[in-house]
């Protein structure tokens, strides 16, 4: 019996807006469109742990905004079934309050009574490890126990999709183990996880299938070792390059996503 889809992209690009600083270039050109994603399509079945690799600029952050509901596409329509948790670095923690603070907000926020929310804090210190900084406020957190406050108050909400960006690649490597260990028990659990990460390692460890990004585009969707193989020749290729053609290429792949006679609807000129 085939397993309920999670999530489904049908033809998703997402559009960002760039401000030209060219003096020579008129007023009503400095505002260029470009995709940060274009024309995917893919789905996810419930269950599944889905590796996502890419380059710098190819678009994972972007992926991880959409895929959580934080920002919407552009184009195409997305399904998701089931609720979504985006676990990133600054993402969902309000800098100014204490990260006991941001537990309770985030708990308020999803309408949590108070006996479930205080079952949280005490998961939350148990798993973050981060002592008395829980009362500290975030801005004055590093990095890594930034994400460790982010990851642990999200594993703790028990979300049906688990969104995980780069979370793993600060802070120190026990915790980052101890974070692949209770995400296996959430695979077995039978959770959905998208995993991005630039860690080849990791993920041929812990996904079933990969998806490469690149250039805004979908490269690749298939087995882990096809896709990680695949994208392992690709970066050993591209690491043979002199500076200069690293520079070329990466230039050909950011013009190939400028939006040339993008229609401006009147909420674009008004508010963009």
């Amino acid at each position: 019996m085939e397993k309920e889809t999670a999530i489904k992209f049908e033809n998703v690009s997402k559009i960002y807006k760039l401000k030209r600083k060219d003096k020579d270039v008129q007023k009503d050109q400095k505002t260029q469109y470009f995709y940060a994603l274009k024309d995917i399509s893919f789905d996810v079945k419930k269950g599944q742990v889905l590796g996502i690799l890419g380059t710098n600029g190819s678009g994972k952050s972007t992926m991880a905004l959409v895929l959580s509901g934080i920002a919407s596409p552009d184009e195409g329509e997305i399904t998701v079934n089931g609720e979504q948790a985006l676990v990133a670095i600054n993402t969902g923690l309000n800098k100014e309050l204490t990260g006991l603070e941001n537990i309770k907000l985030k708990g308020a926020l999803l309408g949590l009574t108070e006996k479930r929310i205080g079952e949280i804090t005490e998961g939350v210190a148990e798993f973050a490890e981060i002592g008395d900084f829980l009362y500290q406020p975030v801005k004055k957190y590093s990095s890594g126990m930034k994400s460790r406050l982010g990851f642990s108050i999200n594993l703790c909400l028990d979300p049906d999709i688990l969104i995980i960006d780069e979370a793993l690649s600060v802070g120190d490597k026990g915790f980052a183990h101890k974070c692949l260990d209770r995400m296996k028990e959430l695979k077995e659990e039978g959770k959905t996880i998208i995993f991005i990460s630039h860690s080849l390692p990791q993920v041929r460890e812990f996904c079933d299938t990969a998806m490469w990004l690149e250039g805004g585009k979908m490269k690749e969707y298939g087995t882990i070792d096809e896709v990680c193989d695949h994208y392992a020749e690709y970066i050993e290729r591209y690491n043979t390059l002199t500076k200069a053609e690293k520079k070329a290429e990466r230039e050909e792949k950011f013009k190939d996503r400028i939006i040339k006679n993008r229609k401006v609807s009147l909420m674009d000129r008004l508010f963009g």
